[in-house]
């Protein structure tokens, strides 16, 4: 029986959402919610643990200063992601759900936070969103996506892509720094897989390979939970303990925390909002150069800004609401509420929410509508009191699941042409500065610098956008600043 009905075209639900106009039911709707927030929702767990971690220039973590607190990120990373589907789904009324963006938190906390505090790094992102938000109402927005080569935009992804599964390998312990000068790092302890902790890693990404190799929905979840759940077996079994215990290391020990069976207080709790408004809007231009500063706010802008180009269009394809001009329907309020969760995210401490590409496995359930992210929206604000559950995960059971994102999001590397050299070499050192210097930014600067040098000198400087010019001196600037100072006696 096909799930469209009669009844329900005079309905309140298929009147706003257009259900059935666009050849879907609620019942479909539902599932579509319910299928794109199981294969997100990962992302309650990962964003703290990416962020929770890492300390910013004045020693501080990330909300209670002293120590990390994952359960205090993990609320506010449901509560942006719930508010803003719901808000994408009423306003734009498409399938599309936000959440904090990978790739996106790992340049906060990674290319941010390190030179700055955190609220001062919360207040770029802010300024990231507005400044979206300007192009948005102006409608700039397309000479920026005109000015930035496709391949380049792809090479930021697959370079983030990379960056983020070293991190994982590194959080782990399966990649490790060697005593010795010379190689610098190593598999393992002593160039073996010799802890219990790192076996748990293995299975868990072996695991969670499976699972996606397998399509299933929710893998990267379902592969969390259940390398949480062997971790925890091996714990009661093995007695491992913590890698840093005070001043005490222990190499073969369980990173993060030491996985147990979780008491009632660890799994339900009324979620504590005390992260929202937790920045400073211009707090990182008293600390940095102006140039510095301006550079942070643009990477993370065009991180953020292509991302949910390529992946509005692309969930918009598949749900077959892509016009024959190629455009979507009220795509104008999609990337308004997209601007808006960038705010948002950095409001709230939690990094850029940005439109997620998982959208995707509800389209392919039968979402077709706003009705399925209201849906989403809700389940996320409904896991705001499972946040304690966060606590219990050790590193080497959710890095699978950092290595896992990586992997999807260096695939579109295939959309690179590499013989094309004035095209590649960019690319190349976009992608391999990223992860080989820690650092999202290097890689772009790189990339744009080489890819304007090499126009210049084959005399094709009419191919390259002003912006592009722009921008490449702003990266030339951000890497001689050294240099600089030194010959000014800064």
């Amino acid at each position: 029986m096909s799930d469209v009905k009669t009844p329900q075209s005079s309905s309140f639900l298929d009147t706003y959402f257009k259900i059935s106009a666009r050849g879907s039911s609620v019942g479909a709707e539902v599932r579509g919610g319910l299928a794109t927030f199981f294969t997100m929702a990962y992302i309650v767990v990962l964003n703290p643990i990416i962020l929770g971690f890492v300390q910013d220039a004045d020693g501080q973590f990330l909300g209670d200063g002293s120590a990390p607190n994952l359960s205090l990120i993990a609320v506010a990373t449901a509560l942006v992601a719930g508010l803003l589907t719901i808000l994408m789904g009423v306003v734009a009324n498409v399938p599309f759900a936000l959440a904090a963006g990978l790739g996106l938190n790992a340049f906060v906390a990674y290319g941010i936070a390190s030179q700055v505090s955190w609220e001062d790094a919360m207040g770029l992102v802010v300024l990231e969103g507005l400044v979206i938000l300007v192009l948005v109402l102006t409608g700039f927005r397309t000479a920026v996506f005109h000015a930035i080569p496709a391949s380049l935009k792809t090479a930021i992804s697959v370079g983030i892509g990379l960056f983020i599964a070293l991190i994982g390998f590194v959080d782990a312990g399966f990649v490790r720094k060697t005593a010795a000068p010379a190689p610098p790092l190593e598999l393992g302890i002593g160039g073996g897989l010799t802890s219990w902790p790192i076996l748990v890693f293995v299975v868990g990404l072996l695991g969670t390979v499976l699972l996606v190799a397998r399509k299933v929905k929710g893998a990267i979840l379902i592969g969390i939970v259940g390398a949480t759940i062997f971790a925890i077996v091996v714990q009661a079994i093995g007695n491992i303990g913590p890698a840093v215990d005070g001043d005490k290391t222990n190499p073969q020990g369980f990173g993060l925390n030491v996985p147990a069976l979780p008491g009632l207080d660890q799994i339900f709790a009324l979620p504590d909002f005390s992260l929202i408004g937790q920045f400073s809007l211009f707090g990182a231009f008293t600390k940095l150069s102006v140039v510095l500063a301006v550079l942070l706010v643009f990477t993370l802008l065009i991180t953020d800004f292509f991302d949910t180009m390529g992946t509005i269009v692309g969930v918009g394809k598949q749900a077959n609401l892509v016009q024959a001009d190629g455009t979507l329907p009220k795509t104008k309020e999609i990337l308004l509420v997209d601007s808006i969760a960038a705010a948002a995210g950095g409001a709230a401490s939690v990094s850029s929410n940005t439109t997620y590409i998982e959208s995707a496995s509800g389209v392919g359930e039968g979402a077709r509508t706003g009705l399925a992210s209201v849906v989403t929206g809700l389940l996320f604000l409904a896991s705001m009191f499972l946040a304690p559950l966060v606590n219990i995960i050790p590193y080497e059971a959710a890095a699978p699941a950092l290595v896992v994102v990586g992997f999807l999001m260096m695939t579109s590397i295939r959309e690179i042409d590499f013989t094309d050299l004035e095209i590649a070499i960019p690319a190349f050192f976009t992608i391999v500065l990223m992860p080989f210097t820690y650092s999202i930014a290097n890689g772009i600067g790189a990339g744009f610098i080489t890819f304007v040098l090499i126009k210049a000198v084959k005399g094709k400087t009419s191919e390259v956008h002003p912006l592009m010019w722009l921008v490449a001196v702003l990266f030339t600037i951000y890497f001689a600043l050294g240099p600089i100072k030194i010959l000014f006696g800064f």
